[in-house]
């Protein structure tokens, strides 16, 4: 499994893509994260729900132990997803990748299988609940 892509979706509309990549085996077991979402659905925890399902199925089904998000450090909307879900900032990745022109700086947050033992998409839905406790979602 070299790369492992989903399509988001909300009510019925395509709105984003989630990415699982970069996938090490041996005695890593690790993999990097990314995603995007349209400005449209942007708030309402759609990808937030999405990463959490995609982090559940790549630690309890995939068999994965770490994943990792390195994300701009300007990038603030980015970030809050990562860290509303739990993930912990391990610090900056100097020029880790070349973008618009120049290699950019960005900041890794990471998840082990250990942080979330019953499962990230549950405990996400929880705190939404508490957030929100009049709301369907």
């Amino acid at each position: 499994l070299p790369i492992l892509p989903w399509v988001v979706t909300h009510e019925g509309d395509f709105v984003g893509q989630l990415t699982v990549g970069a996938i090490v085996w041996g005695s890593a077991r690790s993999a990097q994260i990314g995603y995007w979402v349209d400005r449209q659905v942007a708030g309402r925890g759609v990808i937030p729900t999405a990463v959490a399902l995609a982090v559940d199925h790549c630690f309890f089904t995939v068999g994965l132990h770490r994943l990792e998000a390195n994300i701009r450090p300007e990038n603030s909307a980015s970030r809050r997803v990562v860290e509303k879900l739990g993930f912990r900032e391990e610090g900056i990745r100097r020029r880790h990748l070349h973008i618009d022109g120049a290699w950019r700086d960005h900041i890794c947050y990471a998840l082990t299988v250990e942080d979330v033992p019953g499962g990230l998409r549950s405990r996400w839905l929880s705190a939404r609940r508490q957030a929100f406790p009049h709301s369907s979602s």
